[in-house]
């Protein structure tokens, strides 16, 4: 009988974290999802998509359970989605992304944020890093005045 309580114990939990995994996972892909909206957004120099953008991430993070993520890490990725949001310039909005894109990076190393590779690229102009979802080169710290300027530093499978 105790066997058979453990097992179905543990049979339980197992559902409990399997499902919260994918709940995770979910949350963490619709949050990258966002962020490229925001990177594509501030290369294309739009500042109105940028805020559009900007919100949808915000109104994510706001969902992202704080047992998932550091809560420091949290605050910051709320934080800096609402600054770039009510940013007056896209000049205020790329400074606010350089921030923001360093701590999607470290969530993508230690988290799955797409079932795709997600690379990690830098521009020595700008000297800041992003994530994209491709390979080529779409600069959101210049836009169109250098839009491929950059490299590709890494990627995270």
């Amino acid at each position: 009988m105790k066997k058979h309580i453990i097992t179905f114990l543990f049979s339980v939990l197992a559902f409990v974290y399997a499902n919260a995994q994918k709940k995770s996972s979910a949350q963490f892909t619709e949050l990258y999802q966002n962020y490229i909206s925001i990177k594509s957004s501030l290369a294309s120099d739009d500042i109105k998509k940028t805020s559009m953008a900007a919100g949808e991430f915000l109104k994510t993070a706001k969902t992202v359970n704080s047992k998932m993520i550091p809560q420091s890490q949290l605050v910051s990725l709320q934080s800096d989605a609402k600054n770039i949001a009510q940013a007056k310039t896209i000049d205020a909005q790329r400074k606010t992304f350089y921030r923001l894109s360093d701590v999607m990076i470290g969530l993508a190393k230690e988290n799955k944020l797409s079932d795709k590779t997600v690379f990690v690229q830098y521009c020595p102009m700008a000297k800041g890093s992003w994530l994209s979802n491709e390979k080529q080169i779409v600069n959101p710290y210049y836009g169109k005045s250098m839009l491929d300027c950059g490299s590709v530093k890494s990627e995270i499978k």
